[in-house]
C-alpha cells in the first residue's frame, strides 16, 4: 500500500503525477505555467485527464539563471495553497531539494517532497518526517543540483542506484517518515548518461524487487531524445515506450507531462498483466 495525503494506492495500482513547472525556462514548456491562470488551468486539465499526483517545481532541474531559496519559496508556497484549497483530494509533491523550501510548502498543504538531487540537504528528510509528508528518495550519482553529468561512470550503475535510494529510504523511515510514504527513483538523466540511463530502466525490476514504491521521471529526458535522435517536442512516443517497458517492471508512480496519453499506456499494460479487466469486453460475446 502506498499511502499519499488523503490517497491510499494499491500495490499494483499505476499512479500519474503530472507536472507543473512554475518557472519561466523549464525545458519543455518553456514557461508555459509561470503566470498562476495557466499553471491552475494545467492541474485542472491533469486532474480531469486521470493525475492523481500534481508535482510543484519552482527551479528548472538544469543550468540557468540561480533561484534562490527565496524566490524558489515565492513561486511554489502560493500555489500550494491555492491548489489544496481548489483541489482539496489531490496529491500535491513540490519538485525541490531545500529543506527551508519544504518546511513552507508542507506549512501550505504539500503531501509530498520530491527530492530530484538525492539527499544533497539531508534535512529535507527531516522536514517530510516532521509533517508526515510522502518522500522520493533519489540517485543522482553524488551530482549537485542543476549540474550536468561529465564522463561519469558506474562500475554497476544499478548496484549503486539500489544502494544510494534504499540507504536514503531507510534513513527517511527511521527519521520518522511513514514508510508507505516513501518512494525511491532511479533518477533518469541525473548524475548519468544515456546508457546509464538505458540500463537502469532495463534492470528494473531489480528496484521494484526491493519492495519499495518505485517512481520514474521518464518524460521527455535526454536520454530518450539520444537514443532516438529527437529534439525535445518529437520524444512523446519514446516516452511512452519507456512508460510501458517500466509499467512492465513493476514502477508505480510516473511523472510526466501528457497525463492522457500515459494513463492509456499505463492502462493497457496494467490489463494485460492482469492487474485490471478491460474497460469493455464484447467481442465474440454477442
Amino acid at each position: 500500500m502506498l499511502r499519499l495525503g488523503r490517497r491510499e494506492f494499491d500495490a499494483h495500482e499505476p499512479v500519474i503525477m503530472a507536472i507543473v513547472n512554475r518557472t519561466p525556462d523549464s525545458f519543455y514548456d518553456q514557461g508555459a505555467t509561470f503566470r498562476d491562470e495557466p499553471a491552475l488551468a494545467r492541474v485542472e486539465q491533469a486532474v480531469a485527464e486521470g493525475a492523481a499526483i500534481i508535482d510543484i517545481g519552482g527551479v528548472k532541474a538544469g543550468p540557468g539563471d540561480e533561484v534562490s531559496a527565496e524566490e524558489e519559496a515565492r513561486r511554489t508556497v502560493g500555489f500550494v495553497a491555492e491548489v489544496r484549497r481548489r483541489f482539496p483530494d489531490v496529491v500535491i509533491s513540490v519538485d525541490t531539494w531545500r529543506h527551508d523550501v519544504g518546511e513552507a510548502v508542507c506549512e501550505a498543504g504539500a503531501d509530498v517532497l520530491n527530492d530530484a538531487w538525492g539527499g544533497v540537504d539531508p534535512k529535507l528528510a527531516e522536514v517530510a518526517a516532521r509533517y508526515g509528508a510522502g518522500l522520493v528518495c533519489t540517485h543522482a550519482g553524488g551530482a549537485e543540483p542543476r549540474t550536468r553529468p561529465h564522463r561519469v561512470r558506474y562500475d554497476d550503475v544499478m548496484a549503486d542506484i539500489l544502494r544510494v535510494t534504499v540507504d536514503l529510504a531507510e534513513r527517511a523511515v527511521a527519521l520518522g517518515v511513514p514508510r508507505e510514504s516513501v518512494m525511491i527513483d532511479p533518477g533518469h538523466d541525473f548524475g548519468k548518461n544515456t546508457r546509464h540511463s538505458l540500463e537502469a530502466t532495463r534492470r528494473l525490476g531489480e528496484m521494484t524487487d526491493t519492495g519499495w514504491p518505485v517512481l520514474v521521471s521518464l518524460s521527455n529526458k535526454d536520454f530518450v531524445g539520444e537514443t532516438l535522435d529527437k529534439p525535445v517536442k518529437e520524444r512523446v512516443l519514446g516516452t511512452l515506450a519507456t512508460t510501458a517497458v517500466s509499467a512492465w517492471l513493476g514502477a508505480q508512480v510516473y511523472r510526466v507531462h501528457e497525463v492522457a496519453e500515459t494513463k492509456q499506456v499505463l492502462d493497457m499494460v496494467a490489463t494485460i498483466a492482469g492487474h485490471r479487466p478491460p474497460a469493455v469486453a464484447r467481442r465474440g460475446l454477442a
